[in-house]
């Protein structure tokens, strides 16, 4: 019994459905020898209009070339990407934000080497001349440092507590502001949020050796930090 169906079922898959015998050839309408030429010919229009469509897709498509004074041309329309006049302000950034990192480092510097009033010169003169510049309000807390050790102590609080909010997170002015507010104001309440502040981003600022041989800072705020490490 499993035989028969087995022949059955491939006998149906393996044979074609067998032809009408009731249809008439003569019933069909004849084929139109002009429709099938026109069929023809929207084919090969078809195969000819994707062809150009192609073509055209690649001509618009912008060849970027060099000219020789080293800009840059779209081929397919002639345009100059950066003008004349816009690379010479990008040149004259560039060698901006290069003097106002120079003078920065070079405050660092003398800063290390305990020369306060010098380094008071450079950081001054990055805050002057570059202060649109994000660098200069580090620059900013360079003259702070060097302000609290030349001897103007009011011009250095105030230096640090606008840097502070300018740059708010930065540990290093909020540790020095805590030193300077508890020893100069007489203000603990405010120097332990801004030590809290500075300690929570940088654990360093509790070790006096860490402020005064890795980040330089004068014998009188280290004195300042000093103090208030000890009485708070």
């Amino acid at each position: 019994m499993a035989g028969a169906c087995t022949a059955a079922i491939c006998h149906l898959l393996c044979h074609p459905t067998p032809a009408n015998p009731n249809r008439n050839p003569s019933s069909e309408p004849p084929q139109n020898p002009n429709l099938r030429k026109i069929q023809i010919k929207l084919q090969a229009n078809n195969i000819n209009g994707g062809r150009q469509r192609r073509q055209l897709l690649l001509l618009c498509l912008p060849i970027w070339v060099t000219n020789s004074s080293g800009s840059c041309i779209g081929g397919a329309w002639g345009l100059e990407l950066v003008s004349p006049a816009e690379r010479d302000a990008s040149a004259l950034v560039s060698r901006r934000v290069g003097e106002a990192v120079e003078l920065l480092e070079r405050g660092r510097d003398l800063q290390a080497q305990g020369d306060f009033i010098h380094a008071l010169y450079y950081f001054t003169q990055v805050i002057e001349n570059y202060k649109d510049f994000a660098l200069s309000d580090y620059a900013r807390v360079g003259r702070a440092l060097a302000l609290y050790e030349v001897g103007d102590r009011e011009e250095a609080i105030a230096e640090m507590e606008d840097v502070s909010i300018s740059l708010k997170g930065y540990p290093e002015v909020h540790a020095a502001l805590a030193a300077a507010l508890y020893v100069d104001k007489h203000a603990p309440l405010l120097a332990e949020n801004q030590f809290t502040i500075a300690t929570l981003l940088d654990p360093h600022y509790t070790d006096i050796s860490y402020v005064r041989e890795t980040k330089h800072w004068p014998p009188s705020l280290v004195s300042s930090l000093q103090h208030f490490i000890a009485l708070s």
